[in-house]
């Protein structure tokens, strides 16, 4: 028994060294926010499929357009809760939690859900708490890095939303070809394996803050904070741009250009891998010339790529230079937005703020996609919802230069 014992402590001593190095923290929550943003996204390659087979009756574009946006706004307002649980309980119990708890509604859509339209929205409605892992993995990256490396961490951290991408890339392709069972089996077991690993190798950071005061009282506190509706503005047009062109995409450009599902799949891939190599170049820049110049330059490059969009220019020029400028600007200025919030924000907080700027940042994906949808269903054009998205982020830019300014500025005096 006493072998037994030591046995157990040495192991455990040996994880403990091998996982103290912030970087091995910061890999491993990494690759937890990848899977579990591709099991949110799961439904979004598949939607047009859907409507085209008519395995779950005739479905419109709107309906198209609400069955990805469920998870979406689930997981978004999911961040809220489950950003104030990880600043009391850490991410080292929060990780495998919401991984072990996103298994659950992928295998009830596996094995119930494909044949009927109602199902699907239930299994998607529980498919976002996938989503909320961005709100443990933000709190839990900043707190093992110094003020000066937080904007590199946590947009290395914030490239975890490439998970999209492998779902576009191989959702479609395994429905087809392996089973329409094959995609959502495959990304539980993925989970599954992740939920194990990150519960024996994640560790919260030495000296990690932990709030006594109740979850009601941290939420109201943080939500009074002028840097968080701040930030949640900016999050909204960033990410939340992100979001919607991650989940709505296949269907435009299927519908738009004529595009075959897998060849829009495949485009939109393209667009969410220069968002995500962007990121952490995003939170790089901020480190380096402060976040405001880095979200403004962003912003304004939205407005002018949805301005050229609107008028759906060819794919095999202007078109896809437009928006994949638009990617690679979203996906900086989601990178600087929380590099923002880091340098900002008292380090307990991060996670309350964290919850609520990604969950505006979640919404501000899930209304596009509604938005894209009826419009084009009055109006055969997706113009004026590219307008929208042009003044959307023109307004953001002017809050950048002036207010945000001024709160940075703020920041550096004191």
């Amino acid at each position: 028994m006493v072998s037994r014992s030591r046995t157990r402590e040495q192991v455990a001593d040996a994880v403990e060294a091998h996982t103290g190095s912030p970087w091995v923290m910061l890999s491993v929550a990494t690759i937890g926010f990848v899977v579990n943003f591709w099991a949110w996204a799961l439904l979004s390659p598949l939607g047009p499929l859907f409507r085209d087979e008519g395995t779950l009756g005739s479905l419109t574009e709107s309906d198209v357009a609400l069955l990805v946006a469920v998870p979406v706004v689930v997981g978004s307002l999911g961040r809220i809760i489950v950003g104030a649980l990880t600043d009391r309980f850490g991410g080292r119990v929060l990780f495998p939690l919401v991984s072990v708890a996103t298994i659950v509604p992928i295998l009830f859509i596996a094995f119930f859900a494909l044949d009927s339209y109602a199902l699907l929205l239930v299994g998607g409605f529980f498919l976002g708490i996938g989503g909320t892992a961005f709100a443990v993995g933000v709190p839990f990256v900043n707190a093992w890095f110094p003020p000066e490396r937080r904007g590199l961490a946590v947009g290395v951290f914030g490239a975890g939303m490439g998970g999209t991408a492998i779902s576009a890339l191989t959702t479609v392709k395994l429905y087809d070809g392996l089973g329409t069972e094959a995609p959502f089996l495959i990304t539980a077991a993925a989970l599954a394996v992740y939920a194990v690993v990150s519960w024996l190798v994640l560790r919260d950071a030495p000296g990690r803050g932990v709030p006594t005061t109740s979850l009601m009282t941290r939420l109201s506190a943080n939500a009074r904070l002028s840097i968080t509706w701040q930030a949640c503005v900016l999050y909204a047009v960033a990410f939340g741009g992100y979001v919607a062109f991650s989940v709505y995409l296949p269907s435009y450009l299927k519908t738009a250009h004529g595009l075959t599902a897998a060849d829009a799949s495949n485009r939109m891939a393209g667009f969410v891998l220069v968002a995500v190599l962007m990121r952490p170049v995003g939170g790089w820049l901020s480190d380096r010339f402060g976040a405001v110049p880095v979200l403004a330059a962003g912003y304004a490059v939205v407005v002018a790529g949805a301005a050229i969009s609107a008028g759906t220019p060819p794919l095999d020029g202007v078109g896809t230079a437009a928006f994949l400028a638009m990617a690679a600007a979203l996906g900086s200025g989601s990178g600087a937005t929380f590099a923002l919030i880091a340098k900002v924000t008292e380090p307990a907080r991060v996670g309350g703020v964290t919850g609520l700027v990604g969950a505006a940042g979640g919404l501000g994906g899930f209304v596009p996609p509604l938005i894209m949808g009826y419009v084009y269903g009055r109006t055969d054009s997706y113009a004026i919802g590219l307008w929208l998205l042009a003044v959307a982020a023109a307004a953001t830019l002017v809050l950048t230069l002036t207010v945000v300014r001024r709160t940075a500025q703020a920041q550096e005096q004191q």
